[in-house]
């Protein structure tokens, strides 16, 4: 904040280092991936789809469905644990790395606000001015708004596919309403995220930087300054007092920051850990011909002169948990059989009596083809000596991921009800991968309304 209670907008001077060079192509390939993952399939499947309102997540060419809750809280468990194992081993190494927030906005957003605006120094004073119509600043709006509306097609299409999306596209948006609103509010989104929450995304609302609190021990890696080798802090580079410490006071640690912060004051819940500060550093420590180093990655009890622990309580509970999750998940996944076949009653009235004096019931068979080929089910009854059996369409198809129903019905004399029930089984097979035997009651009338039948 400004002391006048307005917001301090952050222009950091990007500082270039072996860690700045590291970490954009890193970045630069991570944006290929979040554009190329849509487009890429696996199995015929898109590589990842999260379709909410199909209750369907594809995840590298395997589908969970609305069924697979088990599975799918596997999943999540082991992600959150893979967090915990890597925030414990390496800090917060994800924020400064790899989130698509640091990642776009440090490597994309303010390069372009740099190109368009010119020097830091311009913005600030842009900024003192209030001068937000700047024709510079005018252009970098529309740039940035250009860009929000590719990630955010980009982003929609995790959600609803690149066929889906692609009509969107080619549609009036008085044809898809709807679609052209979701469409709009996610552009709207983005853009509001890069070009005026910007920081602000990391260090109020995302809640990772107060997790670090219970997910960093002194032995994780971090991004600090060497206190005991700074101090006292004296500006100069030369002559440089007997008594200084190596920090010549610069302040470049601060103004590369990309959240504002000094990293001289210690481990601080808005550091992303991106090594800007080491760069700058290391930079000035070349300069004034003092070792490279003084901000670095490192532990706490490294800095305080400890030795280096790697094995310790987090490090082996956390691997062995994942470990255990990582199990099961793949035994329930290679043991889980290729179609999911659900029986349903029929809606309505349990039975009907006919004129013949039968009872018909219909059962619904849904069936769930999670195979990557098309597949032709065969239905079988037994214990249907007694009756007819009406199966419609028989081998029944289903699409490759495709969940279709058929109905089945029997018609039953009334002998074959034993208290108003009669037991089936019926039996699902694609005649080699699956098979499956399903018990079923029919339905009927109790035995008073067979004695009193005319009276009903």
């Amino acid at each position: 904040m400004n002391e006048d209670g307005s917001r301090r907008w952050l222009r950091p001077r990007p500082s270039s280092g072996r860690w700045y060079s590291l970490r954009r192509w890193v970045a630069y390939a991570l944006m290929v991936v979040f554009i190329a993952i849509p487009n890429v399939k696996m199995n015929g499947k898109p590589l990842i789809l999260l379709d909410a309102p199909h209750r369907e997540f594809t995840f590298f060419g395997y589908t969970f469905l609305s069924t697979d809750t088990l599975l799918f809280m596997l999943f999540l468990a082991i992600c959150v644990f893979t967090i915990f194992l890597l925030t414990a081993l390496f800090g917060r190494v994800w924020c400064g790395w790899g989130c698509p927030q640091t990642v776009w906005m440090e490597f994309l957003f303010r390069p372009l606000e740099r190109l368009i605006e010119g020097k830091p120094t311009f913005s600030e004073k842009l900024d003192r001015e209030k001068n937000h119509w700047h024709p510079r600043r005018v252009i970098k709006f529309f740039v940035y708004f250009g860009l929000a509306l590719v990630l955010a097609h980009t982003f929609l299409a995790y959600f609803v596919g690149v066929d889906q999306l692609k009509i969107w596209v080619t549609r009036s948006p008085i044809e898809h309403p709807s679609s052209f609103a979701i469409m709009a509010v996610t552009t709207i989104l983005v853009y509001l995220d890069f070009a005026y929450f910007r920081e602000q995304t990391c260090t109020i609302a995302c809640p990772y930087g107060r997790w670090q609190s219970a997910l960093l021990d002194k032995s994780s890696l971090i991004v600090a300054y060497d206190a005991k080798r700074g101090e006292p802090r004296m500006k100069g580079m030369h002559p440089r007092p007997a008594e200084a410490g190596d920090c010549v006071a610069c302040g470049n640690c601060v103004t590369t920051c990309p959240t504002g912060i000094d990293i001289r004051d210690g481990l601080q819940m808005e550091c992303i850990h991106c090594t800007q500060c080491a760069d700058a550093c290391d930079a000035v420590m070349e300069k004034v011909g003092k070792p490279k180093g003084l901000i670095r990655y490192t532990s706490r009890e490294l800095l305080s002169g400890d030795r280096e622990h790697w094995l310790r309580p987090r490090t082996v509970i956390y691997p062995t948990v994942l470990a255990g999750f990582i199990g099961v998940f793949v035994f329930m996944l290679n043991t889980k059989p290729k179609a999911d076949v659900t029986l349903l009653a029929a809606a309505g009235v349990p039975y009907t009596l006919e004129a013949d004096g039968r009872i018909m019931n219909q059962v619904r068979v849904k069936i769930v083809n999670r195979t990557s080929h098309d597949q032709l089910y065969r239905i079988e009854v037994a214990n249907a000596d007694s009756g007819q059996v009406i199966i419609p369409v028989n081998p029944f198809p289903v699409a490759s991921g495709a969940t279709e129903t058929t109905s089945l019905f029997f018609m039953s004399p009334r002998s074959m009800f034993h208290d108003g029930k009669r037991a089936i089984a019926i039996r699902i097979t694609d005649g080699a991968q699956f098979t499956t035997d399903l018990p079923y009651r029919l339905l009927g009338p109790e035995r008073d309304e067979r004695e009193h039948g005319d009276d009903h």
